[in-house]
């Protein structure tokens, strides 16, 4: 059916090209309008009542949506988007008009024309049904459906959901989706993140469908994907709570990484860590940045993170963890001056930056060795350049040999090469805090560790942390704790 077609877009060239497109394609149409701004376009769209509305969604301001949005549903046009802002307010103002497409600037001649063949199908679907109220492609389905329940909408769908590792291309996955010859659809949502595919209950090959979409999308971009599909596993369960459920799921990807689709089978259900190093964790790491071991640091690492099998460690958990290590990097840093060399700060605020936000944990660990890497060259090339920094070598040295009852300040003072006296005087300058305070501190925390993870007897305690005389360690122990070892253990209990 030959359709009346209005084009509304305040660039120039845009609008023109869209024209231009429009009139090449073979879709039949009796006359192509325009509107280079919001109050034409509302003019135009009175007089004409177009057909198949395209419009720059980003020409209609806040203080005109009410009435727009209004226009719309009393005329019902096919509505076709286009916007400069791939976000997910901009999905939802789409999905809330019951829009065709959302097509996101810059897109190509193919991805136009694309739409253009929608509409048109839709266009003769409707004069097929004699006239009859453009079909919603959502009409038993809102938006809000995923976020909060509603006993009237029906949660027979199967669920799909497709995660991108960049965030800013979740667009232009939502178009390609969009476009993408699904059977058995009944929605799909983009999100900030993910883009949300539901499926109609009698659909037998889900799983399939996104295989050969993560194909096809494959050939076409290089952007990885991870999908999770629910294939009817979740059926008990609420429209809202499939989401729930397959957006944890989805999370398992910072562990086994994209490229692959999952079934749905379980719930993740994290183990807990300790997300900080325990001491004598911290005196292993110590030891190996203070020896330029990077062979055993390696070991380490991927013991510790990349040999994880289900159930997996909560990911907020590791990424402290991952931190907790940073921060020794950061002492050994300190120590050669490396901190204050832009380089290497930089680059330090990049792994720190990954640690955080990388959505693959093998590879906050790989970045993680090579910046180790470069750090031990640096250090060896700026130890005779540079001079070391007492106090933080000095605390290290503590760290390292606190649970020698017969530690002192003159050990310490010696092994920086320091007089005890100055030393004693750069250490309360720098930290605030005495010697006797920092190895009392340290102590204090392995004591608290041990009590909370072992059984072993306060006596035992008291030595192990580098106290000879177990009464002055639980007098000591209540002064800075404000309970005693024993208190203490009941009290977690």
């Amino acid at each position: 059916m030959e359709g009346k077609w209005l084009i509304a877009d305040r660039d120039l060239n845009e609008r023109e090209g869209l024209k231009w497109l429009l009139k090449s394609s073979s879709i039949p149409v009796t006359s192509i309008l325009l509107a280079s701004n919001y109050q034409e376009f509302v003019v135009i769209f009175e007089k004409e009542s177009p057909d198949i509305v395209l419009l720059e969604l980003d020409m209609v301001s806040r203080e005109n949506w009410s009435s727009f949005r209004e226009l719309m549903q009393i005329y019902q046009p096919i509505l076709l988007l286009t916007s400069a802002e791939a976000t997910f307010e901009k999905a939802r103002l789409a999905i809330d008009l019951q829009a065709l497409d959302l097509m996101i600037k810059p897109f190509s001649a193919t991805k136009a024309k694309s739409a253009y063949q929608k509409a048109a199908r839709v266009l003769d679907k409707k004069h097929d049904n004699n006239g009859f109220p453009h079909a919603n492609l959502f009409k038993d389905l809102s938006y809000e459906a995923l976020f909060i329940s509603q006993p009237a909408v029906s949660d027979d769908y199967k669920m799909a959901a497709f995660k991108i590792e960049t965030i800013a291309s979740v667009g232009i996955l939502y178009s390609f989706l969009s476009e993408y010859p699904f059977k058995d659809i009944h929605g799909i949502f983009p999100l900030s993140d993910i883009v949300v595919l539901l499926f109609k209950e009698n659909c037998q090959n889900s799983k399939e469908q996104c295989q050969k979409a993560m194909r096809r999308w494959e050939e076409e971009f290089s952007e990885p994907l991870a999908i999770v599909v629910s294939d009817g596993k979740l059926a008990h369960l609420s429209l809202r709570e499939k989401y729930i459920e397959t957006r944890k799921m989805l999370e398992i990807t910072y562990y086994r990484g994209y490229r692959q689709i999952v079934d749905f089978e379980y719930t993740p259900d994290w183990i807990h860590i300790d997300p900080f190093l325990a001491p004598p964790e911290q005196r292993a790491w110590i030891d190996m940045l203070t020896n330029h071991d990077l062979e055993s640091i390696k070991k380490w690492l991927y013991n510790e993170f990349l040999q994880s099998e289900d159930p997996f460690p909560d990911p907020g958990l590791v990424r402290i963890r991952l931190t907790s290590i940073l921060a020794q990097i950061r002492r050994f840093m300190k120590t050669y001056d490396l901190d204050e060399q832009q380089t290497y700060e930089h680059e330090y605020r990049d792994i720190f930056h990954s640690i955080l936000y990388d959505s693959v944990l093998y590879r906050s660990v790989q970045n993680l060795i090579l910046f180790i890497q470069k750090i031990f060259l640096g250090a060896g090339k700026n130890q005779q350049l540079y001079k070391q920094d007492p106090i933080e070598r000095g605390i290290s040295y503590i760290e390292s040999n606190f649970t020698n009852g017969e530690l002192k300040l003159e050990d310490v003072a010696k092994y920086v090469n320091r007089n005890p006296s100055y030393f004693s005087h750069l250490l309360m300058t720098k930290t605030g805090r005495s010697f006797t305070e920092i190895l009392s501190g340290i102590r204090m925390k392995e004591a608290k560790r041990l009590l909370l993870e072992t059984s072993k007897p306060v006596k035992e305690i008291a030595i192990l942390v580098g106290f000879q005389n177990p009464n002055y360690f639980s007098r000591i122990f209540k002064e800075l704790v404000g309970l005693s070892p024993r208190e203490f253990r009941m009290n977690r209990e």
